[in-house]
């Protein structure tokens, strides 16, 4: 027994020298792991993935168009060289196609939707959903926009008026929120008007998860087919009953009565009802696409006016220069917010910009390699199954790219 357990022993530190010693083989610059974190005990206790994927950059670029980390005893790596980057989200994308995404359609249908299914799945939505985001339609729910933009008017000058201070983040996710309700579902989700709107509730509900939830979050990433096998979801059962609900009472609702809107719901049953089997949407996938607007818009949209805002606080010129630009374009325009108006306020744009490379809402991309590749002008290989993050954060911070990459200059975008 004991000579047993000695060459159990051998064996397990055979096997995890040879799995630490991947990148090394490679050619690859890389961080020293340690076991039993590889390189990500830091990342468990000390810094979110932006922040440690910052760091890894700062360590290995210049050494190499890549780095290698260790996510526990599996390789992974950190793309630095922005041609590269290009290849791998465009030119050789083929070899890409996975995200890195838990996905268990069978037990949650809402996970089924175009940011995270890889593969022949996310090709076929992908073209169907391609002419639901043209600049056509994206301009033919601007008035909707419009619509709850005057809501969030009228609910800053009531406001004013009774509190001397105003927490915008809250703000912005309800306006987000009616915004995207309004889009997606055609509902009015009213959260400006009523603080514990469902919509607002259930949007809260998707981003603050429970301390289950965040081992629930660590068991699919770490063992995903496990995870599968045992019917683990990444979406809140309350969540996605709330969801698939809304989606089926509005589409019955409008098929019976007739009605048509100029929203993303109404281009989605319009696929539904086509008769064409390479347009057609079944109802979990047309819930799971209005899912993912909603929670993939809220938050996001909702964050970056928020850090928008606070630099147009901090540099009171920018936000003069800003204020001036919007009113020289609604004047040409009679005072009308138009989608014309908008496209033509360029400075404002270059605003937007800039606070979106400083605070980028997706600071980091992952993919999965789905095809082994080779890297252009190296030896080093990334096998199948392999995660690749590319450290969107790290690069839009890079001084060799923006000078005083810190400071927030609309100007870079002019």
């Amino acid at each position: 027994l004991i000579i047993l357990l000695i060459v159990i022993l051998i064996l397990s530190v055979y096997f995890v020298r040879h799995r630490f010693s991947y990148w090394k083989n490679q050619g690859v610059p890389h961080i020293e792991p340690t076991f039993p974190y590889g390189n990500i005990k830091e990342l468990s206790t000390k810094y979110n993935t932006a922040i440690f994927l910052q760091n890894i950059y700062n360590q290995l670029k210049g050494k190499g168009p890549l780095g290698g980390i260790y996510f526990l005893l599996s390789p992974a790596a950190v793309i630095f060289d922005l041609d590269l980057i290009k290849s791998i989200l465009v030119k050789d994308f083929n070899h890409f196609q996975g995200r890195g995404i838990y996905v268990n359609e069978r037990d949650d249908p809402l996970a089924a939707h175009l940011f995270s299914i890889d593969g022949p799945k996310w090709r076929a939505l992908r073209t169907k959903l391609t002419p639901t985001f043209t600049s056509g339609k994206m301009k033919m729910m601007f008035p909707t926009m419009v619509d709850v933009a005057k809501q969030l008017d009228e609910y800053m000058n009531e406001t004013i008026k009774l509190e001397s201070e105003i927490e915008m983040r809250e703000v912005l996710a309800k306006f987000t929120t009616d915004v995207i309700g309004s889009c997606a579902f055609g509902l009015e989700c009213n959260s400006l008007k009523e603080p514990d709107a469902e919509f607002r509730r259930m949007g809260r509900k998707s981003f603050d998860p429970e301390r289950l939830s965040v081992i629930k979050r660590r068991m699919v990433n770490i063992f995903p087919k496990l995870s599968k096998f045992l019917g683990i979801t990444s979406t809140d059962k309350t969540v996605s009953k709330f969801f698939l609900d809304a989606v089926a009472k509005t589409i019955k609702y409008r098929e019976e009565n007739n009605i048509e809107r100029n929203d993303f719901m109404n281009l989605m049953i319009k696929m539904k009802n086509s008769g064409d089997k390479k347009e057609m949407l079944t109802l979990n996938e047309i819930s799971a696409q209005a899912f993912v607007f909603f929670i993939a818009g809220f938050e996001t949209s909702s964050t970056a006016m928020g850090y928008l805002l606070y630099e147009l606080a901090l540099h009171p010129d920018i936000q003069d220069k800003a204020r001036e630009c919007i009113r020289k374009t609604l004047a040409k325009y009679n005072g009308n917010l138009t989608y014309e108006a908008i496209m033509e306020m360029t400075y404002v744009e270059n605003c937007i910009k800039e606070s979106l490379r400083m605070y980028p809402p997706l600071p980091t991309l992952v993919r999965k390699v789905n095809k082994t590749y080779k890297i252009p002008n190296t030896n080093a290989v990334l096998p199948k199954d392999m995660t690749v993050f590319i450290p969107s954060y790290a690069i839009q911070r890079d001084p060799d790219y923006f000078a005083n990459p810190n400071t927030f200059k609309p100007d870079r975008f002019s």
